[in-house]
């Protein structure tokens, strides 16, 4: 089992979490986070870590979030990794659980 970001993050990226990950699973975007499932060791730091509740296990993705499973696994790929806390993006509380933020995710 891995653990996954969801929508939540976008636009957000708060770091809190890369800084108590043992492993450096992280990977970083241009306004989201992903977490690589090769390199996560199911350790859940993460999680209590993350201000926006974005961060699941694997098997608890809400339904509706399900499609994160695979946009973190293949963006773990092409994204690099990040291993240290940095400041969230502008205005990043302020947008943490608006709805339908998915079209606003940056792939490159």
């Amino acid at each position: 089992m891995t653990y996954v970001v969801t929508e939540a993050c976008i636009n957000c990226k708060h770091t809190d979490c890369v800084e108590v990950c043992p492993v450096d699973a992280f990977r970083e975007g241009k306004n989201f986070l992903v977490i690589d499932p090769d390199e996560c060791i199911d350790c859940t730091l993460c999680v209590p870590e993350c201000p926006a509740g974005a961060i699941f296990a694997e098997t608890d993705v809400p339904k509706d979030q399900s499609d994160f499973v695979a946009i973190n696994a293949r963006l773990a790929k092409v994204w690099p990794a990040i291993i240290e806390r940095k400041d969230p993006l502008p205005g990043a509380d302020d947008g943490t659980h608006l709805p339908a933020k998915r079209e606003l995710l940056i792939e490159e």
